[in-house]
């Protein structure tokens, strides 16, 4: 199967549609720096709202597509395949890294994180947002014997590759990362995973805190902020 084209085809037809909400609790935990590099670009818009920050953002994606939408919107972006070879920066060269849903797409996930290491600077910034295999809804189908695959959630088709919190803290640690911090995505608006009264008060106020406060449970994404050790 042809990766690029396919993705080109689904950059092209997505645009600039995308869950801001959740890109914005996202930002929300970048730290100070200057140079920051955005794996996984897509549409920019997550780089986008970080330029406007005051950050230089550099950004790589698969598709060609994405990447022109990506500079389009001002971001320094390269077109790279993560899984036929490395960040193609100098070591150290970043003072923050932003994966925003990009690693659960890799076939292989280590060398990744490994360069992700090592293009960050002693100190640096690693902000990691994966979604939730241990999310309740997919527990409660795995207890009948079931394993939904339905867009938008963590079963998604094009994903590729399947984490939960605990188990991505401890690939952080094993590569010297720090993680400073926790929190979690609800994305109430995933109508596969919530019926309807879940975006009614109250629950509509009440879900997101709880997927916050306990991210592996309720979390349709979670995040994780670290340092390199």
């Amino acid at each position: 199967m042809d990766l690029r084209s396919w993705y080109d085809a689904y950059w092209q037809e997505k645009g600039d549609r995308v869950d801001r909400s959740r890109l914005y609790q996202l930002a929300s935990h970048v730290v100070a720096g200057e140079r920051l590099l955005a794996l996984d670009s897509g549409n920019g818009v997550l780089g986008a709202i970080l330029r406007e920050r005051g950050y230089q953002v550099y950004a790589t994606d698969l598709s060609g597509v994405a990447c022109r939408l990506s500079r389009d919107k001002g971001l320094l972006s390269v077109q790279v395949d993560l899984d036929a070879g490395g960040i193609p920066f100098a070591t150290g060269s970043f003072d923050i890294v932003v994966s925003d849903s990009g690693l659960e797409h890799r076939f292989f996930v280590d060398p990744v994180l490994d360069e992700i290491q090592r293009v960050l600077r002693p100190g640096g910034q690693f902000l990691l947002l994966l979604p939730n295999i241990g999310h309740w809804w997919v527990r409660w189908n795995l207890l009948r014997g079931h394993f939904p695959i339905a867009r938008n959630t963590p079963t998604d088709f094009t994903h590729l590759r399947h984490f939960t919190l605990g188990d991505t803290r401890r690939m952080l640690e094993q590569r010297g990362f720090r993680v400073v911090r926790v929190d979690g995505v609800a994305s109430l608006w995933v109508w596969q995973m919530y019926p309807r009264y879940f975006r009614q008060f109250p629950l509509n106020r009440v879900y997101p805190w709880l997927a916050r406060r306990y991210p592996s449970l309720f979390g349709r994404d979670f995040i994780l902020d670290a340092r390199k050790g």
